[in-house]
């Protein structure tokens, strides 16, 4: 599953590229997913069209096709969508041409100004609950007193 970063990562990179899988009024055939496994497996990025004349959307089209090759679907706009999925060969090119490694998951770093917000949402909410527990509780008491009154006055 791709992160919103890598996302927008990827759909930066799809500007560049040409339309290379076509998708007709034959819709998503064998065919289709066949070429679309070839393209995956020798470039990951995938930009492909869905021509007016095939009975789908583009979003059917590229549901369909990221489902029958296991990819992910990065952006659908218009007529266009763009598929991704990690190829090895792909990975063992960067690293002989010496270009930059797959790079690792980013971690989330700590932002202390979101901590510390954080942290005084968290106390404001415990004084609230425990200040709502008070009134809960008193009004208990109120209610367990005037009944008491009440038995009281009946019985004189």
């Amino acid at each position: 599953m791709l992160t919103s970063k890598e996302r927008a990562e990827l759909r930066s990179q799809a500007t560049a590229l040409d339309t290379t899988l076509m998708v007709g009024k034959g819709g998503v055939t064998d065919a289709v997913i066949a070429e679309a496994e070839n393209q995956l497996y020798s470039r990951e990025l995938v930009k492909g069209k869905v021509l007016e004349g095939a009975m789908m959307t583009p979003r059917e089209v590229c549901d369909e096709i990221c489902e029958a090759t296991g990819a992910e679907g990065v952006a659908v706009i218009g007529t266009k969508f763009v598929i991704y999925r990690f190829s090895e060969k792909v990975q063992a090119e960067r690293n002989q041409s010496g270009r930059a490694k797959r790079k690792a998951t980013p971690v989330a770093k700590m932002n202390p100004v979101r901590k510390g917000a954080q942290a005084r949402r968290q106390a404001a909410r415990k004084v609230r609950e425990q200040r709502n527990e008070y009134f809960r509780q008193m009004a208990i008491d109120k209610a367990i007193e005037r009944e008491r009154e009440k038995k009281l006055r009946e019985s004189d």
